[in-house]
């Protein structure tokens, strides 16, 4: 009975925790890592001691911190499996040959730091854990791990010994200081591997040579396109060979590869045809940075590599995606693209249109479910705005609320929800039209500024406006017959012979022009509240709530947002709204019959006062800013259960799910942490030598299977 009510318990505080999350958002994801890093441990750890306690071998670490080979995200026909074994030493912290829980949580928690790769790389060296890297212990682990066929490097070079000192002087690096020496020791080993090839000092090495030199020093970091084709750098010079200068622009180029895929992606965006020359390029290098970010000689080299199948001068993403992701390989040249810059992956039409048609469905219910939250609030409000007082006396509602007790009273609680359904059929084609138009052109005015970065006021306010615009073609003729259905009962309580209209009925009474009666007060009407709602809305997402990309607001934020957002929106276009119920509403025997914007804001004036332009003001605010928080909250919780195919809410959701089975949460580990970090830092460590740590792993014939996805099964 105990443990059900822990039980009990402990479920009630992680809902009330997801609850609060959920409503007033977070930081960054909330870690309560215990559980689940504990959960992935067993799941993989194969050994048990006398104790009971779970161990973790080698093998058993490598498949925890890797995707399966059979896995998509799996890639390792450039970096072996096996090779991860090196982290082991890492996480091994005893040098027991085992490692348990808590040393496992150990190493997860260092891949959970901004700078893992170079932590975990210290980590490696420093095996007393004294927080140095002394000389001897470096070159001792250096030998062990280097390949037998590695380029010789001299470790006291000039170059080396700046870092850790000359034969009388040897240093102890800190953290800071063999990070840095590890970020600089590639270029070293580059220069070292060009002198030793070029023993006649011409300044220039064989296409081979060269090959060789990056094949064994960069290979785990280039694509399949870049290691095929290394030979053919010496035809972007006039000689045969390869002159230093290349080598090292190259070296460059690689080294600053994120960079260059922001300046080709900034320059792309840019071109009308999707394809930009080496000047574009160039040029939008210029504007990015504060002075010349790549040489001429530089930008030879990436426009050499990226036009190998592509001799018109004008690449594409998709030339440029074979250079820049590591990840691109031949079978990819037909099939697929790499998941990188210039992915264009197979049916990404019909995924883009399946896209739309995703949205337009979470938009309609999530509408459809705002407006029907609000839409007494909106009766009243177009019962109030329809009234018109030209004799004293003959006020049928004294206010709001009187308004909302007598159709209670005299029809019934459904009367509050008199012509919803025309309005539930306007709201799928209303939101899908706004949010898209409006999300369009700030695209588009982003890709304007400086940079390519923000949206200004002014085109925050086009935006919005030209969505709210746009919607009218929906909204008009769905207004029009909703307004008339809502205001029919008070006219059959004043009338009881008068005959009840259906929808179908006054839209074929209407006819399509007058469907469209009131569209210029509409427009006069909508245009401003969109140009309001939506800029206001983005400025206190951003500017009060501080909402980031490192940062989630919560439903409650995102309520608030609303309707902040909402309130000068709707109440300052109140006097609109009213010409335009006004117009749309059929009148009654002895009203003035208004002939068009103006005669109809004129007559209201005269007959009404000034006032009467903010009838239903307040109705207005109370049901435009809670219906958007309603929309949004609906529309986020939709997207949570029901997540698009390939999108992040759907991997993160197929993981939960995975988790229990696996151990493993997609490409990511039980923490949530990708493994792509553990990936990143036995990149950083083979700087040092392209096979570093390989031959610290032993495996024997049944390991050797299991690791290579081959079936056979460690033993606990």
């Amino acid at each position: 009975m105990a443990t059900l009510t822990e039980e009990v318990a402990s479920k009630t505080k992680q809902t009330a925790a997801v609850v609060a999350d959920a409503l007033v958002g977070h930081d960054a994801p909330p870690a309560d890592p215990t559980s689940q890093t504990r959960a992935h441990f067993e799941k993989f750890a194969s050994v048990t001691d006398p104790s009971g306690e779970k161990l973790m071998t080698q093998i058993d670490f490598i498949e925890a911190i890797t995707p399966p080979p059979t896995s998509p995200a799996a890639s390792y026909h450039k970096i072996p499996r096996e090779q991860y074994g090196v982290l082991f030493q890492v996480a091994d912290r005893r040098r027991a040959g085992q490692i348990n829980l808590q040393d496992y949580a150990y190493f997860e928690n260092l891949l959970s730091r901004p700078d893992a790769e170079y932590e975990i790389a210290f980590r490696l060296f420093d095996r007393e854990g004294t927080g140095v890297v002394k000389y001897a212990d470096f070159i001792k682990l250096y030998k062990e791990n280097k390949s037998p066929d590695a380029l010789p490097f001299d470790w006291n070079a000039p170059w080396v010994s700046l870092y850790l000192g000359g034969h009388k002087t040897r240093k102890e690096l800190t953290y800071a200081q063999f990070s840095q020496m590890l970020r600089g020791v590639q270029g070293e080993r580059v220069r070292q591997a060009f002198l030793h090839f070029d023993k006649n000092a011409t300044g220039h090495i064989t296409p081979a040579e060269f090959q060789e030199i990056i094949v064994k020093t960069q290979q785990h970091k280039l694509s399949d396109h870049l290691l095929e084709n290394l030979h053919t750098l010496c035809n972007v010079g006039t000689a045969a060979k390869i002159s230093y200068a290349h080598v090292r622009a190259f070296q460059n180029l690689m080294k600053d590869i994120d960079l260059v895929e922001v300046i080709i992606r900034k320059a792309i965006s840019k071109s009308a045809d999707g394809r930009i020359t080496r000047a574009d390029f160039m040029n939008e290098a210029a504007h990015t940075a504060r002075w010349g970010t790549f040489t001429p000689t530089e930008a030879d080299v990436l426009f050499h590599f990226a036009s190998l199948d592509n001799q018109t001068g004008r690449l594409s993403l998709q030339d440029f995606s074979r250079v820049v992701d590591p990840s691109w390989k031949p079978s990819e040249r037909l099939s697929s693209a790499p998941e990188g810059i210039g992915a264009v992956v197979t049916g990404s039409a019909l995924k883009a249109v399946l896209g739309s048609v995703y949205n337009f469905g979470l938009g309609a219910i999530a509408g459809a479910f705002g407006a029907t939250m609000v839409y007494p609030i909106d009766l009243v409000k177009t019962r109030m705005q329809n009234q018109r007082v030209t004799v004293p006396g003959e006020r049928l509602y004294l206010n709001s609320i009187d308004c909302a007790k007598k159709v209670i009273k005299n029809e019934g609680f459904t009367g509050l929800y008199r012509g919803l359904g025309p309005q539930l059929v306007g709201v799928a084609p209303e939101k899908a039209i706004k949010l898209t138009v409006n999300d369009l052109i700030r695209g588009y005015a982003a890709g304007t500024g400086e940079g390519g970065k923000g949206v200004s006021l002014p085109w925050e306010i086009m935006a919005g406006g030209t969505a709210g615009g746009c919607q009218v073609i929906f909204t008009n003729p769905l207004e029009i017959v909703k307004i008339r259905l809502q205001v029919q009962g008070e006219m059959s309580k004043n009338n009881p012979g008068l005959p009840r209209r259906s929808a179908l009925w006054i839209v074929k009474n209407l006819g399509l022009l007058g469907l469209y009666k009131g569209a210029s007060a509409c427009l006069l009407r909508d245009i401003p509240f969109s140009a309001i709602y939506f800029p206001t809305y983005a400025h206190v997402k951003k500017d009060y709530f501080g909402e980031s990309e490192g940062k989630k607001l919560g439903i409650l934020q995102l309520l608030i947002s609303g309707a902040i957002a909402g309130m000068p929106a709707a109440y300052l276009t109140t006097p609109c709204d009213v010409i335009k119920t006004r117009l749309q509403v059929e009148a009654r025997k002895g009203e003035t019959n208004y002939r068009g914007l103006v005669h109809c804001a004129k007559t209201v004036y005269a007959e009404e006062g000034f006032k009467a332009f903010f009838k239903g003001g307040p109705a207005r605010i109370l049901r435009s800013s809670p219906q958007f928080g309603f929309t949004l909250a609906a529309y986020e919780v939709l997207q949570s259960v029901l997540p698009f195919p390939g999108s992040a809410a759907a991997t993160k959701k197929e993981a939960v799910g995975t988790l229990e089975t696996t151990g493993r949460i997609g490409g990511k580990d039980a923490e949530g942490m990708p493994w792509v970090r553990s990936r990143n830092a036995l990149k950083t460590i083979m700087d040092l030598d392209q096979g570093f740590g390989r031959r610290g792993v032993n495996l024997t014939e049944d390991e050797w299977r299991r690791i290579r996805g081959m079936g056979a099964v460690a033993v606990a």
